[in-house]
């Protein structure tokens, strides 16, 4: 039975499968924990220690600011939270954005209750934040900002230069989740100058389960679950060293291929956007037309919902809303609904995300179903019409 086409890449990747064969030993023969003194434990801290430096290398650190954790999630936490312990004596305002990640609303909610002032700043039709309304948020007493690199639904991306150079100027620390960008586009840490900086395995051919935060020598944070010192004391818990090597390969492989990856994906998801533009009239793009991640192809299918149209098609394609349906009420994606979309429109909202794998022969495939299923759901509403 033929599986279908999978185009959901923003959501999670297959494990790459250089990274599965560098993992395979630490399942079996070199089991050691990296706390250990002894040949197995040398050989654990060894294999951690090396991955520390792939990551490292990826986005320009050193690999002494490189911090192990279970997933993007508890990295955005140890950031925000950390951060904020570090700091809650002298700033208590923080910064982010309309459109951030639940990773990182969540940790501000939690810094809200506790007496934090915390100001969101919007964004516009194509989902950019101005650094001008970020400069305008800055106060005296702002502890830092957290604004997404890439949007994990739409794929735009911020420049998170410019804003951080703002911070900087009113003594505010930087925080960016770059857990959609990371292995799909160049990501420096000097360049984007960002203190810290938040890093998905699974989002870039590695296994779930791990993740890295990125912070900067001499940033100030302090560990928000307590333990022994791994991970510099910030992250206690014995190291997940299989999943830990398994994203310092997959680092490696982002790293090598980087130009001819980025290529692929722009072109399968170039060649996705022109087919259903062809077999849809009035498709709408959702999102910056340029400024966004090479995978990402967010589109409204006019006159049907994303939910009914992703069901007709399940058979032959694999992807996700632009936009949450719960229980009998439709309601629209908190990013589209920041963007300003119309109801309609967000409603119709389909994300598809393109990867290493994806072929040819796959999106011609995925667009001719898509767009049938589209007129087949049109056709059927017009009937439903012309009955009553």
């Amino acid at each position: 039975m033929r599986l279908p086409i999978y185009l959901d890449y923003n959501a999670t990747t297959p494990v790459a499968p250089e990274v599965a064969d560098a993992i395979e030993p630490f399942l079996r023969e070199q089991f050691g924990n990296p706390s250990s003194s002894h040949r197995y434990g040398r050989q654990a801290n060894e294999a951690v220690d090396k991955a520390r430096a792939q990551v490292a290398a990826l986005i320009g650190a050193n690999p002494s600011e490189i911090l192990f954790t279970g997933c993007a999630t508890e990295a955005n936490n140890l950031a925000i939270l950390g951060v904020a312990r570090a700091l809650r004596d002298t700033r208590r305002h923080i910064i982010t954005s309309a459109i951030e990640h639940p990773a990182v609303t969540q940790p501000y909610l939690r810094l809200k209750e506790d007496g934090w002032d915390v100001t969101v700043v919007p964004v516009d039709g194509a989902a950019r934040i101005d650094p001008n309304a970020v400069s305008r948020a800055l106060r005296a007493d702002t502890a830092f900002v957290s604004i997404m690199h890439a949007n994990n639904e739409v794929g735009t991306l911020q420049d998170i230069a410019a804003i951080a150079k703002m911070a900087h100027a009113r003594g505010a620390l930087m925080h960016t989740d770059a857990a959609q960008s990371i292995g799909k586009i160049p990501v420096d840490v000097d360049a984007l100058g960002v203190d810290l900086l938040t890093i998905a395995g699974h989002k870039f051919y590695a296994p779930k389960g791990v993740g890295a935060l990125y912070v900067r020598r001499c940033t100030p944070i302090c560990p928000v679950i307590v333990g022994a010192d791994h991970e510099r004391g910030l992250r206690p818990g014995t190291e997940n060293v299989p999943a830990i090597v398994g994203l310092g390969e997959a680092a490696r492989l982002a790293r090598e291929r980087a130009d001819v990856l980025r290529a692929h994906l722009r072109e399968m998801r170039d060649l996705l956007h022109r087919l259903l533009a062809e077999g849809v009239p009035g498709l709408t793009l959702n999102g910056h037309a340029e400024n966004r991640l090479p995978t990402t192809l967010n589109v409204s299918f006019p006159g049907v919902s994303g939910r009914e149209l992703l069901q007709a098609v399940e058979a032959d394609v694999a992807a996700s809303l632009g936009s949450a349906c719960h229980d009998e009420t439709a309601t629209v994606s908190g990013v589209l609904a920041a963007m300003g979309v119309t109801i309609d429109r967000a409603l119709g909202a389909v994300r598809l995300s393109v990867g290493m794998p994806t072929t040819d022969e796959e999106v011609r495939h995925a667009a001719s179903a898509l767009a049938g299923a589209w007129r087949g759901l049109r056709k059927a509403s017009s009937a439903s019409q012309t009955s009553r």
